[in-house]
């Protein structure tokens, strides 16, 4: 596999931050299935922090849903950087702050399961 050819898309972002009336990283794996995207995984973090936030964390005795999200995407660079044109003003819209970054990644082993219908 050619890896100077593949990359991972991360919006690092928060668990409540929304995109109308959707959370974002939900419409996010929604629109990158949509568009044909590889592969997204969203990571919630148990404590984090951004420039301009407090720090976030899921202790048992907090009552907070507000935690760090990342949500990865992989896939050619090309298709990852289309599909970063086609959010980036619905990202611009978000109140909070969001950081995107896009890197170089080496796929070692890409093993395809069975589909399943859901």
């Amino acid at each position: 596999m050619e890896n100077s050819e593949n990359s991972i898309l991360r919006i690092f972002a928060s668990s409540t931050d929304k995109i109308g009336q959707d959370l974002l990283y939900e419409y996010l794996v929604v629109l990158a299935k949509d568009k044909g995207i590889a592969g997204t995984t969203v990571l919630r973090g148990i404590m984090g922090f951004g420039s301009s936030s407090k720090i976030s964390t899921s202790r048992f005795w907090e009552l907070t849903d507000k935690l760090p999200v990342i949500i990865e995407m992989i896939d050619e660079t090309e298709s990852l950087e289309r599909f970063y044109e086609f959010i980036q003003s619905d990202l611009q819209k978000v109140n909070k702050g969001i950081l995107v970054t896009l890197q170089p990644l080496e796929i070692k082993l890409l093993k395809k399961g069975v589909q399943q219908n859901k």
